[in-house]
C-alpha cells in the first residue's frame, strides 16, 4: 500500500491484541492486499487515533500491533443539527456532510409536517455513512445519532442542559439574522431545523416556550439539508482560522 489508509475500528475493540473484522478486515486484507509490516491508520470515532502495524492477513480478520496512539481534546464547541423527519432522498448526503464538517450530533425529531414516521432509534446504515465520510476527511469524531419519535417536546427535554438551543425560522416576522458567534460558544449548542413543510405553529409556540431562540438566515428559504449544512460550515471555518492562528 503506497498511503496511509484509515480504517474504524469501535471503541470497545481498542485492546490488545488489535484485531479488525467484518467489512473493514476485508477491505484492508482482500481489496487493499495488505501484508505484514504495512502501516494503517485506525480512529474510533471517540477521539482516539492512532498508526498500526499488519501482524497478520486473513479474509476475515488482521491483526494489528499499535506504533502510536494518541487522543484528540473535546471541541469547545459542539454542535447538534436536529433536523424535522423528511424523506429520504437527502439524507444519507447530508449525513455525509455534516460528519465531514464536523456535526458533534445529529437528532432527526418528527414534526406535525413530517413526510413519513421518525424511527425509534437511529439506522445502522447511517452510522456507517458517518464512520465512511469520517475516515475519508480524518475527522476523529463522529456524530452522535438520536431520533425523537414521539415530536418536538422529547427533543426539547432531551437537550434542556445545552447551553444554547436555537431553531432556524424562515418567517418574514423573524428579523434576528443569525450571528455566527451564537454557533461558536462553549458547550453544546442545538439548531433545530424545520421539514420540508416548515414548523407548525404550536411547535414554534414550543420551542420558544422553551428558551429557544429563533433566527433567520435571511430572505433565501433554504431546503433543510442545505441550512444545515451552512451552520456547520460557520462553526468549521472558524475552528479552522483559530487553529491557523494557533488560538485553539
Amino acid at each position: 500500500m503506497s498511503r496511509t489508509n484509515r480504517f474504524y475500528l469501535p471503541p470497545d475493540k481498542w485492546v490488545a491484541p488489535y484485531t479488525l473484522e467484518g467489512s473493514e478486515a476485508h477491505h484492508l486484507s482482500t481489496v487493499l492486499r495488505a501484508k505484514p509490516h504495512d502501516r494503517i491508520a485506525l480512529m474510533d470515532g471517540q477521539g482516539r487515533q492512532g498508526i498500526f502495524k499488519v501482524v497478520s492477513s486473513a479474509k476475515k480478520t488482521v491483526t494489528l500491533e499499535p506504533l502510536s496512539i494518541s487522543e484528540s481534546p473535546v471541541p469547545a464547541c459542539r454542535l447538534w443539527l436536529a433536523p424535522g423527519w423528511n424523506k429520504a432522498t437527502r439524507r444519507g448526503w447530508f449525513l455525509e456532510k455534516a460528519a465531514e464538517l464536523g456535526a458533534w450530533g445529529i437528532a432527526f425529531w418528527q414534526s406535525e409536517f413530517s413526510q413519513g414516521k421518525t424511527p425509534d432509534q437511529p439506522k445502522q446504515s447511517w452510522e456507517n455513512q458517518c464512520i465512511a465520510a469520517a475516515k475519508q476527511c480524518a475527522n476523529p469524531w463522529l456524530p452522535r445519532l438520536m431520533t425523537s419519535p414521539s415530536g418536538l417536546q422529547e427533543l426539547l427535554e432531551a437537550t434542556r442542559h445545552y447551553a444554547k438551543r436555537i431553531f432556524l425560522w424562515e418567517d418574514p416576522s423573524c428579523s434576528h439574522m443569525l450571528d455566527p458567534a451564537e454557533l461558536c460558544c462553549q458547550g453544546d449548542v442545538l439548531v433545530v431545523l424545520g421539514p420540508e413543510g416548515g414548523f407548525s405553529q404550536k411547535e414554534t409556540d414550543l420551542l420558544q416556550q422553551a428558551g429557544c431562540s429563533a433566527v433567520s438566515l435571511g430572505n433565501r428559504v433554504l431546503r433543510w439539508e442545505t441550512a444545515g449544512l451552512l451552520c456547520l460550515g460557520l462553526v468549521f471555518w472558524q475552528e479552522q482560522h483559530m487553529r491557523a492562528h494557533n488560538q485553539i
